[in-house]
């Protein structure tokens, strides 16, 4: 497809955009406006638009991403919505699977749902597993339940009845009976929200799509119409959670899978980036304004999942937040951004996050009238930004709100000047980091032995090379643009759509003719979501079957063939499930037989083949632009580092730390004992000790 293509993604602090058109691209960055999103977004496609010298008519294809659908989640500012499901099952949404996520702590805090029990409504109707109705609906009971829930001042509808996944048929007929008596009622059904087994996930997913349907749905209906006014008529794809790129429309009716959009588009830079390197195992580091994320990249693939908490309760503590069965890109995020807060705890420590300070007021040195001291605060006090040329000089830094806010609130219940105070808050944010990184390779049984960083967002490379040493990694990679690398990932996805559908089978009983018909109906379905964007290009197709020997309590995924099974496809999956199992587990379990509890059928777009660059010759080492002192965290010494123009930096050229390499987006922190190099792509590549 010819013509330009811009893309953005709304952080909680900074709305990102990227242009690209004819090889060559422009960024820049603005403050999110929460109150308007929308205006955010159009504020930065003018402006990326004019640094191009081109016309809103001239762009072929707009990609978009956004944490507007978890930020609702997380702080319960969704619709206000009402659940119907079977009777018997009212409780599900509270009760949860009955585990505990912290064993002895007696005051433990669950989730609350997002459903108050007043507007869990049950009716009488039943089907058995495998869809055979047991007890007709109670179309009577449904129609009631619609007409108070609406007295109530529902905004939006879920409907989940058990099994519904097998038999969607009464779900179906629910919803066009609420539609007689509340035909404005945004519906979300679970057989196609979630259509998979285990109740209480999918109820959960399925509220929490309605949940977030008419605020998701009025805010791209607002962008699109502000885009229109623009002169823009380029169609708008939304970034997924899962990686990759569907229609605006699609994404209105299912606004869940759009949890992790923005942080997926990091992890597609990140991806993309080792490609180009050839660096087969790295991990992805974007640190925003708000929230920083790590995750996992092997084989030039992000870490996959079929599982996502959101608004966990407990930091790094799973079963502690809302289950979401999405497809998602594994990752951990946590509130370790620019603008996180610093305070003192009852115990004396400093804490850092998860608040923040967002886009408005912003940290203290932004001027707009914040006075708690963030993570910017900090690094502006330790001497690591210059305040006349933040962000490319079109915000000035004060230095003298920032100290005040420090002083007050960390710096004199410690006894500490202010930057003193600011070493101890970066300190303690890189730590979280770190700990964050190591949390996450230990779950997913990975280390970071021979692993690189890809560090970008506007504060992963200032941080990123204190947290490299912390995690034990020597090397890092800022690629250009690392600054809006999450919006610059949206233009590297590819048009997909994933379909998940359960039909229990057991090896023992196979029944090959229904689940051949099964995967066809849904390549068939992934094929038209994703014609609606791909313009006629390639697609592939991948199948993967989530099994799990009898009696155990979950699954592994194992791919499959793309086409209808024959009996030697089904006992090939059946060995390599058992190879799958040993590579987890050292060992098979011989003897048991093994179950398929769901299947996943993804249809995407080719990703663009990547041509390796030759390394660049030696080059000189570009002249310094400024001195800055800067306050060593790991040392607490105050030392005179050089700073330089990243675009003084030609491939080749190398410059040893400690050093900072400004660009109008991020700065790049060069700490000693690491040294920098350009690579052949334009990209700052560190290296530590004796691995420069």
């Amino acid at each position: 497809m010819s013509g330009a293509r811009l893309a953005a993604d709304i952080g909680g602090t900074f709305t990102d955009v990227a242009l690209e058109s004819d090889a060559q691209r422009w960024t820049t960055k603005v403050l999110t406006t929460p109150h308007a999103p929308e205006e955010g977004v159009l504020d930065g496609v003018r402006q990326v638009l004019a640094k191009a010298g081109l016309a809103p008519g001239d762009v072929a294809l707009m990609i978009h991403g956004t944490t507007l659908a978890t930020n609702a989640i997380i702080e319960r500012k969704g619709a206000p919505t009402g659940f119907i499901t079977t009777e018997g099952f009212r409780d599900v949404l509270a009760l949860g699977n009955e585990s505990r996520y912290d064993q002895y702590d007696l005051n433990i805090a669950l989730p609350q749902p997002l459903v108050r029990r007043r507007h869990r409504v049950t009716v009488r109707e039943r089907l058995d597993n495998t869809g055979k109705a047991l007890r007709p609906l109670d179309e009577a009971a449904v129609a009631e339940a619609a007409r108070f829930l609406r007295a109530e001042g529902m905004q939006a509808l879920a409907i989940g009845f058990l099994h519904g996944f097998v038999n969607p048929a009464h779900e179906q007929r629910a919803a066009a009976i609420v539609r007689e008596v509340w035909p404005e009622a945004p519906i979300s059904l679970a057989s196609e929200v979630s259509p998979e087994m285990r109740e209480w996930e999918r109820f959960s997913t399925t509220v929490a799509n309605a949940y977030v349907q008419p605020l998701m749905a009025g805010y791209l209906a607002r962008l699109r119409e502000g885009l229109t006014m623009m002169g823009m008529a380029a169609p708008v794809f939304m970034m997924l959670s899962g990686g990759g790129l569907t229609s605006i429309e699609t994404a209105s009716r299912f606004p869940i899978r759009l949890v992790e959009s923005g942080p997926a588009g990091g992890a597609i830079f990140s991806a993309y980036v080792a490609r180009q390197r050839g660096w087969k195992k790295v991990l992805s580091f974007d640190m925003g304004g708000t929230t920083a994320k790590v995750c996992l990249i092997d084989d030039f693939t992000p870490q996959a999942a079929r599982h996502f908490e959101v608004a966990r309760i407990g930091r790094f503590q799973r079963g502690s937040g809302m289950p979401l069965r999405i497809p998602v890109i594994e990752m951990v995020e946590i509130g370790a951004g620019g603008g996180s807060l610093a305070h003192i705890d009852a115990l004396g420590r400093i804490q850092v996050g998860p608040e923040s300070a967002g886009a408005m007021p912003g940290p203290a040195c932004y001027g707009r009238g914040g006075n708690k001291p963030a993570v910017t605060d900090a690094n502006l006090l330790l001497g690591r930004y210059d305040p006349a040329r933040f962000a490319g000089g079109t915000m000035a830094l004060d230095g003298a709100q920032a100290a005040a806010a420090m002083s007050a609130e960390v710096g004199a219940k410690l006894g500490l000047d202010a930057p003193m105070a600011a070493l101890g808050v970066v300190e303690v944010v890189d730590e979280n980091m770190a700990n964050a990184a190591r949390v996450h390779a230990i779950e997913s049984g990975k280390t970071y032995e021979g692993r690189a960083i890809v560090a970008f967002g506007g504060g992963g490379p200032v941080h990123g090379y204190r947290v490299a040493e912390k995690i034990g990694v020597d090397r890092i990679l800022v690629p250009s643009g690392a600054g809006v690398g999450s919006a610059i990932g949206f233009l590297r996805a590819p048009v997909a759509y994933e379909v998940v559908k359960s039909l229990y089978q057991r090896f023992g009983r196979f029944d090959r003719a229904a689940v051949n018909a099964l995967l066809a109906a849904m390549s068939a379905e992934a094929a038209g979501v994703v014609a609606q964007g791909s313009f006629g290009a390639p697609t592939v197709e991948s199948r993967i079957a989530y099994m799990r020997y009898v009696g155990q309590g979950h699954e592994i995924a194992v791919a499959m063939p793309a086409w209808d099974l024959t009996d030697a496809d089904v006992a090939a999956l059946r060995a390599d499930y058992d190879r799958e199992y040993s590579r987890f587990y050292d060992r098979p379990v011989p003897g048991s037989d093994v179950e398929i509890m769901s299947f996943a059928v993804t249809v995407s777009t080719l990703v663009d083949a990547v041509e390796p660059v030759a390394e660049p010759e030696d080059a000189p080492a570009p002249r310094t632009v400024g001195m800055q002192e800067v306050r060593d965290t790991a040392t607490g010494q105050v030392q005179d580092w050089a700073v330089f123009a990243r675009a003084d930096m030609a491939p080749g050229a190398r410059v040893a730390g400690p050093c900072i390499i400004a660009e109008d987006e991020t700065s790049t922190l060069v700490g000693p004992g690491w040294t920098c190099r350009v690579d052949g792509l334009g990209y700052l590549e560190l290296t530590r000790g004796a691995a420069a």
